[in-house]
Order: C-alpha cells, then sequence, then structure tokens
C-alpha cells in the first residue's frame, strides 16, 4: 500500500529552532498541506505545517511578486541571512511600516508576548528615539511609524514622542496598544489624536473574558470596549487586532469579524495575526497548535454565509505572498459583508505620484518601490477614521456620500510572522515590516523577534 503523495514547491532555507543555525530546507505538500521540512546535522529533523489548502497555495503562488533595494544598506554581508540584518544588500524590500519600540515595559504580564515584556523595563530615551527617525527618514525615506514596546502607553510623555514623530516628516502614526490606559484616560488618547496619532491598532482576541484569561491573565473584554470608545470620541481609527491560537480563540473569528462591523465606523479594520511561537509562549508547538492563512480566510467565507468568496482575499503586493492577505469589504445595513467594487482601484498611489516623488507615502524620488508605496497608501487610507473636517468641491451631497461609503467600509487581512520551525529565508529576505534600532539599523520583524525553544535571541535584548 502506497503512502500519500508527496509534492515538491522548492527549496529554500530556514534555522534550526534548538540553534538557530542556517540550514537548508525544502516546502513540501502532503495531502492538502504544505510543510517545511528541514534537518539540522546536530538537533535532527523538524517537519512543521505552513499552509493548510493547496487550492488557495497554488493562487498565491502564481501571484506577482516583486522585489526592490533597500533605499540605504546599514550592515555588510557576513555571516548570511538572518544574520546580517539592517538592512544588508542581499534583502529584497524596502521599509513600509517601522517598529519604534519606545519602552520594554508593559501593565500586563501575557502568557502570550513576542516581547516577553512585564512589569520591569526601560524607556528608550527620546534623544535615541529622535536620533532613530533621523536615521530613518535618511535611510528608508517616508515610512508608517508604529509605537511599540512593551506598552507604549505607560509612557506618560507618548504625546510628546507622537509629536517628535510629525516634526520629523513622517506622515502615519500608528499605536500599538492593550488599551487598557487609553480607555480608562480618554484624555491621554485624546492629546495623542492632537499630536498627530491616525490609528490605534488594539490587541483584540475575541469577545469573551474566557480568551483573555487565556491569552492575557485577566478578564479585558471591558477595558477593550472602553478604549474603542475613546477612539471613537477622539476621531481616531482603530485596527483590532486578534493573536489566534487554535483551541483558544479561534472559534471567535466569526464573532470577532460581526463586533467589529458593530463598531463602525471607528473600528475600519480587524487585522489576524496567526500565534508565532517566539518570545514568551506556551511551549513547543505541535501541528494542531498553529493554524494557518488559508484556515483563517475559510473561517471568514463560512462565517459570511456565502457572500464573500476565497477570491476576495488577496496576497500583498510587496512583501512575500506567502506572508499575508487582505480583503477590503462593504457592509450593507443588514450587516451583510460584500466585496468592494472600489477596493481594486481606490488604495493604489498614481502612477505620477509613484514615479515623481510628490506626495505623502511616495517620496523617496527614483529610489522608492511602488509596490511598498502602494501598500502604504492602501494601509493609510483604509485604517484612518473619514475626514470628517474636509468638503469635496463636488458639496455636502456629494461629502455625504462619500461619509456613507468609508463608514460602511471594512477591511479583513492577516499576516503570518514566522518562527524558528516556520522560517523560510525566502520570505524574510522580503520582507517590509521592521524595527529600528537606536543605532540606525532596521531589522525585519521576525528577525528581530527570532528566539530559540529557550528563548534566546539573534537581536532582541532582553527585557530588564
Amino acid at each position: 500500500m502506497t503512502g500519500p503523495v508527496r509534492l515538491s514547491f522548492g527549496r529554500t532555507r530556514s534555522v534550526c529552532p534548538d540553534c538557530l543555525k542556517t540550514i537548508p530546507a525544502e516546502r513540501i505538500a502532503v495531502g492538502d498541506t504544505v510543510y517545511l521540512d528541514k534537518t539540522c546535522p546536530e538537533h535532527g529533523r523538524v517537519v512543521t505545517p505552513v499552509w493548510r489548502g493547496l487550492r488557495s497555495y497554488d493562487i498565491w503562488s502564481r501571484s506577482r511578486r516583486t522585489s526592490s533595494a533597500p533605499i540605504s544598506v546599514a550592515t555588510d554581508i557576513a555571516e548570511g541571512c538572518p544574520r546580517d540584518c539592517g538592512l544588508c544588500a542581499d534583502h529584497r524590500q524596502q521599509s513600509c511600516c517601522v517598529l519604534i519600540e519606545v519602552t520594554s515595559r508593559c501593565d500586563l504580564v501575557c502568557p502570550v508576548c513576542f516581547a516577553s515584556a512585564g512589569r520591569q523595563g526601560v524607556d528608550m530615551p527620546i534623544g535615541e528615539i529622535a536620533a532613530a527617525l533621523d536615521e530613518l527618514r535618511a535611510g528608508s525615506g517616508q515610512v508608517h511609524i508604529q509605537l511599540s514596546g512593551g506598552e507604549p502607553t505607560v509612557r506618560d510623555d507618548l504625546p510628546e514622542i507622537v509629536a517628535l514623530v510629525r516634526a520629523k516628516g513622517f506622515d502615519f502614526i500608528q499605536l500599538n496598544t492593550n488599551g487598557i490606559r487609553i480607555g480608562r484616560e480618554p484624555d491621554y488618547l485624546a492629546a495623542l489624536a492632537a499630536a498627530g496619532l491616525d490609528c490605534v491598532f488594539l490587541q483584540f482576541d475575541g469577545v469573551s473574558d474566557a480568551v483573555y484569561r487565556r491569552l492575557r491573565g485577566r478578564d479585558l473584554f471591558a477595558a477593550k470596549r472602553l478604549a474603542i470608545d475613546s477612539a471613537r470620541a477622539a476621531g481616531v481609527g482603530v485596527v483590532l487586532v486578534p493573536t489566534l491560537v487554535p483551541g483558544i480563540n479561534t472559534g471567535e473569528i466569526g464573532a470577532i469579524v460581526d463586533f467589529a462591523k458593530g463598531e463602525m465606523p471607528t473600528v475600519r479594520a480587524v487585522h489576524f495575526q496567526p500565534v508565532s511561537y517566539f518570545g514568551r509562549n506556551p511551549g513547543v508547538p505541535g501541528d494542531g497548535e498553529r493554524i494557518t492563512l488559508p484556515e483563517v480566510m475559510e473561517a471568514l467565507v463560512e462565517h459570511a454565509g456565502g457572500s464573500i468568496r476565497l477570491e476576495d482575499f488577496h496576497p500583498g503586493s510587496a512583501e512575500n505572498p506567502f506572508c499575508s492577505f487582505s480583503g477590503r469589504f462593504s457592509v450593507d445595513p443588514s450587516g451583510r459583508l460584500c466585496a468592494d467594487p472600489e477596493s481594486a482601484s481606490g488604495d493604489c498611489c498614481s502612477p505620477a505620484a509613484e514615479t515623481e516623488g510628490t506626495g505623502s507615502c511616495c517620496d523617496t524620488a527614483a529610489w522608492r518601490s511602488p509596490e511598498v508605496a502602494r501598500a502604504q497608501r492602501y494601509v493609510a487610507g483604509q485604517w484612518k477614521r473619514a475626514p470628517l473636517d474636509e468638503r469635496p468641491a463636488a458639496g455636502l451631497e456629494a461629502f455625504d456620500a462619500f461619509l456613507e461609503r468609508q463608514g460602511r467600509r471594512l477591511s479583513l487581512s492577516a499576516m503570518a510572522f514566522q518562527d524558528a520551525w516556520t522560517l523560510d529565508l525566502d520570505r524574510l529576505r522580503q520582507c517590509y515590516i521592521h524595527v529600528a534600532r537606536s543605532d540606525g539599523r532596521v531589522i525585519p520583524f521576525c528577525a528581530f523577534n527570532l528566539t530559540d525553544r529557550t528563548g534566546r535571541s539573534l537581536y532582541r535584548e532582553p527585557s530588564t
């Protein structure tokens, strides 16, 4: 009797989860699942599911793949990927969104945390933040800034930091937060908005406190509602960001979407993140402890009851296609999701803006990647609140119609961050989400957070 057919989808390189040494790897399919198969000479073979669904894998593999050289190179190639990040000349995409970890402190100690943050830690001095922003502007051009941590809102001077980012010329600022302080202190969020904050990237793992007790260590659903209320009052858009962990909250994917629809237009998007096993996490994962991107899409399609299809979701235009999916939808008065007919043409930079460098996200002249600019325009166009204080030339009636369209749009997306078991260096080289260091380097997010079985990291310094 023969076993299941084994298909190969190409060779790559990865790392060993035990020692983080770079080793050969192969993408293989057995049945309907694609695995990353690799063997360390010292620690043996590891086979990990990375994509469950050959139909979508075929569609994603045929998508357009783009690459662009970094605008500037900060490190030499010595040991090779993933150890020469900074960026090095071998990286294949420019920065799009750059995280600045303004603190390693947090007011929670979550059982699941990529940063392993806790009560103790240090704040990044504001002078170092200014220097990092100057290096970013010179070396990466116009990027989206995400203020992260730890928990950024433990800093009383965060409005000053937001104002500093604006003063340095960056035109889109997100706050990555658990929402506790902004819900408890609406005036604090109002100050952030006045300083120039565009969007709250709100940790939002489910609609029941049972989920938060498992993933965050305490009941938090009421705190999430208060955070959204504060954002509504401040006029700041919210993106709900669920970390999906099988057996804990994957059964609430549809309920999260329904909650988001009920909080529109303040809630602009839901951005799912399948759990990655780096930092502080439940331990060495088994196959059943992973959820892959097509499984998230299938759950969304099933919950919509036939109003949306797999074909309404698309891979990213700048990052490796197997890193993410996104879809922009409208919500009719009955709450039914429908593919947004304007999404295909309404979220891209115009050809002139992409090449002439005359506007916001497209300002670094001939060196700017059109695909990165397109991704930035999509995010800025969907994740910000509708511009209530702007009136189009066509008059009030046209403006009301514009607000109605904007207020009924919801983006559904996901990004699969890589850990030591799933790391594919072809994907990593095309990463455009980076973490800024005070020394001027920018490190791809998955490399920066990469840890071995024991928590040892290549780049992240332990919280103190």
